[in-house]
């Protein structure tokens, strides 16, 4: 049934229809690699910003979509990939844990960098009807901004709340969302200032754009 703020819902609650989407970007990682420590000091207070900014989305009708690196396990899905990364010693699991799909959230397995390349994400964003991406999740300077990259040359609207993504350093946090922002019109603010039922009105034109 659609509602007067054009977001169409299925009977569990979850968006089928909605102009904004709220991508998360390999949150789902046991960190078990070799800068994970470094990613870890930033990624856990990120993570429990965007958990406040992912139930912001829900009230709004917004639907969450988690596009995450399958890691090379082609015979995992992706419960099982959370599951892996929330075991006993697992150094990414405080930021699953704050960050843990419900059952009724999208999902998308990527092979690469970004969430775009070889996945059905186009797909699922055309399914939804969803022209304005907010992105978030780690690392910001390499598979949020590949992700925000071919976003941009599919002419979708770009939402980078600037503390609810992770680098290895501060450094390569404020470039990535420099290069969003300059390069690839990104609206860039914290999330705490961002306005989520602003964007239900769907996309506006890219300046210069008709």
């Amino acid at each position: 049934m659609a509602s007067g703020n054009n977001i169409t819902e299925r009977a569990d609650g979850a968006p089928d229809r909605s102009p904004v989407a709220l991508l998360l970007l390999d949150v789902i990682s046991d960190l078990e690699f070799p800068a994970g420590e470094r990613l870890l000091r930033h990624a856990l207070p990120m993570a429990r910003r965007l958990a406040r900014l992912r139930v912001r989305a829900r009230r709004a009708r917004i639907p969450v979509i988690y596009v995450n690196d399958n890691y090379g396990r082609w015979q995992a899905d992706f419960r099982r990939l959370t599951a892996h990364s929330r075991r006993a010693g697992a150094r990414g699991k405080p930021v699953v844990d704050l960050l843990a799909p419900a059952a009724d959230d999208y999902f998308v397995l990527k092979p690469k960098h970004s969430g775009f390349f070889s996945t059905a994400l186009d797909v699922l964003l055309g399914y939804l009807g969803a022209r304005t991406l907010i992105l978030t999740g780690m690392a910001g300077n390499i598979c949020v901004l590949f992700t925000a990259s071919d976003a941009y040359m599919r002419d979708f609207r770009l939402i980078v709340p600037s503390d609810c993504i992770a680098s290895e350093t501060a450094a390569d946090t404020r470039r990535a969302l420099a290069t969003m922002q300059t390069l690839l019109g990104a609206g860039v603010t914290p999330s705490t200032r961002l306005s989520l039922r602003r964007w239900h009105a769907g996309p506006r034109a890219r300046p210069g754009r008709r």
